[in-house]
């Protein structure tokens, strides 16, 4: 009797679970499909996964709240927000689409006087971040989806403290999930004794909670430093050294860094801003400084940042609009390849229309998951001529696209699903010929050191090796 009682509840929860799938309007056919195979094949389990994983949701306080600071924080000022204007000065007629998409999802517009230098390696950067630290006078923000206690954790954290205790107002903030050694370290009880004000972006204060309300894999993974308004860094880079002692079996970890100056850099601080005050309200919002002084002969930039309590989609069609306006090269290089559907088809779309289309992926994935599933598309783009390499001296980690030799994009977004819809991400868009060459010689460097995936391999893959990829590439939507 009991048995029969615990059945029929369970086929009524199966049964609510599926029509709320069929329901949503914010899945994609394939969405709903992969849920539904789940929640089917895996009965038992793929209740509880729909549960935990299903719903992109944060709670209605906390969404109402993060858009109340956006409100408080965005100004009119153009020094800060950019301008219409300054897209159409500076940014070429056929790539202003993806500038003004990018501008009407952030509320950032195109700046212009900015300046930045691509960092050759995790060492430099290292260094020339400690040195600016070491020379802030007023404040250093940085926030980071990781940080590692390493050589490049270790330093981090003391020059902070050195800066606190000289009187400069230091503020660190990490991800409750992916630096949580961290937080729960002496060093971070150090910061906090020094001076250093520290906070938790998304904080897993109660598990249960968390994965009965919310979803515990939203998560920031931003990466963001500013020194005194003036100074930033974006790109791909956590803060944590190259072998990367969490997984070290694919180091190193392949990472590309800028160092910005200018007016881009103000949006960045911005960002940085808003996922501050969302955790620690009683900030004020006054405190945050902008500089705003453009750069002689600097090029046009804009943040582009995405995140959950933003409308979906948003990241996927940005990447669409930029890339459907390559007109001659389109190079992309990225660690996790989840894409939906319909940036494969821009992609294959691109190539076949005679732009010469290059993307470049780690051969070793520290995830067997996104790795079959990456490969799942491989066929496709081949035969659309998409050219694709595979990093092989470590995980290529950097997140680089590159337009014609005119456009890059450098940041933390990845091409997955992750990143699409479920993680807070920040980026910068840049139109200038000169720093592009830099970027692409770098993306050349990868290529050096990548072994090119023909078709002919692809078409000799196992059968059973083939399936596997498709099986996983099916669950795709729900990774």
């Amino acid at each position: 009797m009991a048995i029969n009682i615990l059945l029929t509840l369970h086929f009524i929860l199966l049964l609510l679970i599926s029509l709320r799938v069929l329901a949503r309007h914010d899945l994609t056919s394939s969405a709903r499909l992969a849920w539904l195979v789940i929640l089917f094949v895996l009965p038992y389990i793929g209740v509880l996964v729909y549960w935990m994983f299903g719903e992109i949701h944060l709670g209605r306080n906390f969404v109402r709240q993060h858009h109340e600071i956006i409100n408080r924080l965005h100004t009119n000022d153009p020094e800060v927000m950019g301008s219409n204007s300054s897209l159409a000065e500076a940014i070429k007629p056929e790539y202003q689409a993806a500038f003004a998409y990018s501008a009407n999802v952030t509320g950032f517009h195109t700046t212009l006087g900015n300046r930045a230098e691509l960092m050759a390696d995790a060492a430099e950067t290292r260094a020339r971040m400690i040195a600016d630290f070491d020379a802030a006078t007023d404040h250093i923000h940085v926030l980071y989806y990781i940080w590692l206690i390493d050589g490049m954790g270790i330093d981090t954290a003391q020059a902070l403290m050195r800066a606190a205790r000289r009187g400069v107002t230091c503020r660190a903030m990490v991800d409750g999930m992916g630096s949580h050694k961290m937080v729960g370290s002496k060093l971070w009880q150090e910061m906090k004794d020094a001076g250093v004000q520290v906070s938790v972006a998304l904080p897993i204060r109660n598990v249960i909670k968390v994965l009965l309300f919310s979803r515990i894999d939203l998560r920031n993974h931003r990466k963001i430093t500013v020194i005194d308004g003036k100074i930033g860094y974006c790109g791909s880079r956590n803060c944590a050294d190259p072998e990367f002692r969490v997984k070290p079996k694919y180091a190193p970890w392949v990472d590309i860094m800028l160092r910005v100056e200018g007016p881009v850099v103000a949006q960045n601080q911005m960002l940085f801003a808003s996922d501050w005050l969302t955790e620690n309200p009683n900030t004020p919002a006054d405190s945050f400084y902008y500089d705003t002084e453009a750069k002689p002969d600097g090029f046009a930039a804009q943040v582009f940042a995405d995140g959950p309590t933003q409308r979906r989609g948003t990241t996927p069609q940005f990447l669409g609009a930029l890339i459907s306006q390559a007109q001659h090269t389109l190079i992309i290089s990225t660690p996790y390849f989840v894409p939906d559907y319909s940036l494969v088809s821009i992609l294959c779309a691109t190539a076949h229309r005679g732009v010469a289309v290059t993307m470049i992926f780690p051969k070793n994935n520290d995830s067997f998951i996104v790795a079959a599933t990456s490969r799942s598309y491989y066929w496709e783009l081949l035969e659309a001529g998409v050219k694709i390499y595979e990093y092989k001296p470590g995980l290529l980690h950097a997140k680089t696209l590159t337009v014609d030799g005119d456009i890059s994009l450098i940041g933390s977004t990845n091409l997955d699903l992750r990143s699409f819809d479920l993680n807070y991400e920040n980026n910068v868009v840049i139109s200038d010929k000169a720093l592009t060459a830099d970027i692409i010689e770098r993306q050349y460097q990868y290529i050096a050191d990548s072994e090119e995936v023909k078709r002919e391999q692809v078409e000799n893959w196992p059968l059973p090796y083939r399936i596997w990829n498709n099986i996983v590439a099916t669950m795709g939507p729900v990774l």
